[in-house]
């Protein structure tokens, strides 16, 4: 039996002929023996040659890595650990038992394969270089966590976990969304270095630097609604009372120097610092709610260690008087008054 015999290898697939074949070779050889392609509607083969190098391929319904992944795990999924990779040949399959590891030992519900640890040189252009670690670094600033490398699409999670997140992202702002989710839903996170590889000569990539740049960022920003509330609205608080008073200086400056009046650039202005202002305050109010519910389910959790940890020991307790104190009134006071009091009523009874 394979150490890996409860994983799936899941590899999310669009025109990846020139190298799908030896992506699902490298994870089989690796002892992975459940290898399943979600594709999302090649037509260079991609589907054919995943097949013949012995992956299980499914066409996906929808469109976008993140919905692919969403209908892979849910519908076609049936084992307890996933590990989810590209499909470019960018990554190492060695690397896949590094990954398992902290889901196997309890260590973690979800691994992220920090791709800077062993960035191989043409691996990642200066701009995507430059682009991953702002995005990290906004990460870091907003949600309070560093995972180090939450773009990375070398991902381990258990089934179970992934079921608790909330993703809803199309596209490549899946990882975003996922890293974020963990940090709201308080899943137990790992990194772990692995080897990151230029794509090989001949294939060419889905990801759209500007364009998925932006979308990824406006993903950050967005989940910071429901996680950070009062970044999410104190930075626009913030940005409107400080044009609002930027204006106003403009006004102040232009009527006591020149004497000269601007009522629409002035009611502007007070629009500006009185939105502003109810903005951050309403990010301060929504930021303690947050933090309220966040201490209620704590001690709720609490609450239910407690109370398995109460049944447990009660269970113990139980089984101990089971053993102990019953069988001995079962062997020796029972047993003793049945042997003694009851024959001797019968032999006064018989001598009567």
């Amino acid at each position: 039996m394979s150490d890996f015999d409860d994983v799936c290898v899941l590899l999310p697939t669009f025109e990846e002929a020139e190298t799908v074949e030896a992506v699902v070779s490298s994870f089989r050889e690796a002892g992975l023996r459940e290898v399943l392609v979600i594709d999302g509607g090649s037509t260079d083969g991609t589907r054919e040659l995943a097949r013949e190098a012995g992956a299980r391929v499914v066409v996906q319904s929808g469109e976008g890595k993140g919905q692919a992944i969403r209908e892979a795990v849910r519908d076609h999924v049936d084992s307890p650990y996933v590990l989810m990779a590209d499909a470019d040949d960018t990554y190492d399959a060695a690397d896949a038992e590094a990954m398992l590891t902290p889901l196997f030992e309890g260590e973690a519900d979800h691994v992220i394969g920090n791709r800077f640890a062993d960035m191989r040189p043409g691996a990642m252009t200066r701009l995507n270089r430059i682009g991953n670690r702002i995005i990290n670094g906004a990460f870091r600033a907003i949600h309070g966590e560093d995972y180090e490398d939450i773009l990375s699409g070398y991902r381990a999670f258990t089934r179970e976990s992934f079921r608790r997140l909330n993703l809803t992202a199309d596209g490549f702002g899946v990882e975003t969304e996922m890293a974020v989710e963990c940090v709201k839903q308080r899943v137990a996170v790992a990194v772990v270095p692995v080897t990151y590889r230029p794509r090989p000569d001949g294939s060419s990539t889905n990801l759209h630097p500007v364009r998925d740049g932006g979308v990824i960022f406006l993903e950050l920003y967005r989940k910071a609604k429901t996680n950070n509330p009062l970044f999410y609205f104190g930075s626009v608080g913030t940005v409107s009372t400080a044009a609002g008073i930027l204006m106003a200086a403009f006004v102040l400056y232009r009527w006591i120097v020149f004497e000269v009046g601007h009522e629409i650039v002035a009611v502007a202005a007070t629009g500006a610092i009185i939105l502003g202002m109810q903005l951050l305050v309403f990010g301060v109010l929504a930021d303690m709610i947050l933090s309220l519910h966040r201490e209620q389910l704590d001690r709720q959790d609490r609450v239910v260690e407690e109370r398995l940890a109460s049944t447990d020991e009660a269970g113990n307790v139980t089984s101990g008087r089971s053993d102990g104190t019953d069988d001995g009134r079962s062997d020796g006071t029972d047993d003793g008054r049945s042997d003694g009091t009851d024959d001797g009523l019968a032999a006064e009874s018989a001598g009567d």
